[in-house]
């Protein structure tokens, strides 16, 4: 009778959402390889996860999400330890240890990271509810966060770390963070980054930022226009394709700027600007608004939740997706630094696909159960 009540409050309208853009995440990874034979095989990688991706999704709808509450202290500990692992065994790419080489497959324990700590989270502010909302409470969440956020950190993983702050920051903030610490927190927050600017020009290493890091930020405060090479040269090539697409775009794997391969990292980072090349303005307001509705869905689910740590998992998502689309667009329109972070459901990614399929599936399993128990 449960399992009958679970499938007839389940949120079909998101998964709806989450298929089509995945779908179309995959036929944009393969006009954006533009006859790359060294990586044609990601298509059909890809075609494998989103695969993977809706099984876990119905698999983790089909458990009691409050399952995930008591087994929240050893996610916590198998985070960590994954984490751990890749400074002993970590595939280094692009300057950082991020992945671990299985042989058929690179994981990034970092992806699966973020959804263990809203999981985490969640399940601390759901239990610490009655408590004094004080600078004890905050601390001891931060401790929490941060217990993991280092191991991302020394990786090093800026981007991640910091989605994760934002979702430790957004779920303090409507567990009922009191407005006189909000002021504590932004004072700090300034105050940090004060140092970090005086650091930067007196030329002192910055902890747990490498110069890479660094360059990416000098690069967007101060761009050289005759750069050939680097962010520069990619970000410039990414408004010259957004650009491109005009209106409607130059039309499915028409784009001279992705096929002649002007535009680099575009499977990945870069995804948003092929897809403007080629399906224009109208076609990128079209996903946008889908990853909206996919957010708004999560949202939703936080406002029916049965109980305060559903709620909490379903906003924490919303959040982590909202973010991650924002920043990847930002970087894209060059409003904001180079990230390492993908547009959720579009760009290639094993790691990530899987992982956001395991936060959908908490989130249909909190909205599958918000009315089981009446009678």
């Amino acid at each position: 009778m449960i399992q009958r009540e679970t499938w007839k409050h389940f949120d079909y309208w998101l998964l709806g959402a989450v298929v089509i853009l995945s779908v179309f995440g995959i036929a944009m990874i393969r006009s954006a390889i533009a006859g790359n034979e060294v990586l044609a095989e990601l298509v059909q990688r890809q075609t494998i996860y989103v695969i993977i991706g809706f099984v876990v999704i119905l698999f983790m709808a089909s458990l009691d999400y409050r399952y995930f509450s008591a087994l929240s202290q050893v996610l916590y500990i198998g985070a960590i330890v994954s984490l751990l692992i890749i400074f002993v065994f970590g595939t280094a790419f692009f300057g950082s240890a991020r992945w671990l080489d299985t042989g058929l497959i690179l994981i990034q324990p970092s992806e699966l990271a973020k959804i263990i700590m809203i999981i985490v989270l969640a399940d601390f502010f759901a239990r610490t509810r009655d408590r004094k909302k004080d600078l004890r409470w905050i601390f001891q969440s931060f401790l929490l966060t941060f217990g993991v956020v280092i191991w991302i950190l020394l990786q090093p993983n800026l981007s991640t770390s910091i989605v994760i702050m934002v979702i430790w920051f957004s779920m303090l903030w409507v567990s009922g963070l009191p407005v006189k610490y909000l002021w504590i927190l932004l004072g700090v927050s300034i105050v940090l980054l004060l140092v970090i600017i005086l650091m930067l020009f007196s030329g002192q290493k910055i902890p747990f930022i490498e110069d890479y890091q660094l360059k990416r930020i000098v690069d967007f405060l101060f761009p050289d226009p005759n750069s050939r090479h680097g962010n520069i040269f990619n970000v410039q090539q990414a408004l010259i394709s957004i650009g491109s697409g005009g209106l409607f775009g130059s039309g499915y794997g028409h784009s001279t700027q992705v096929q002649l391969r002007f535009l680099k990292v575009r499977h990945t980072d870069f995804i948003f600007s092929a897809m403007a090349a080629e399906f224009g303005f109208v076609g990128t307001v079209v996903i946008i608004l889908l990853l909206v509705f996919v957010i708004i869905r999560c949202f939703r689910a936080a406002a029916i939740a049965a109980d305060p740590f559903g709620a909490l998992i379903a906003y924490g998502f919303g959040v982590l997706l909202f973010f991650q689309m924002a920043v990847n667009i930002g970087v894209n329109l060059n409003v904001i630094p180079v990230t390492g972070l993908t547009l959720p459901f579009i760009s290639y990614g094993g790691s990530s696909m899987l992982s956001l399929a395991f936060g959908i599936g908490l989130v249909e399993s909190v909205v599958s159960r918000h009315k089981v128990l009446e009678f």
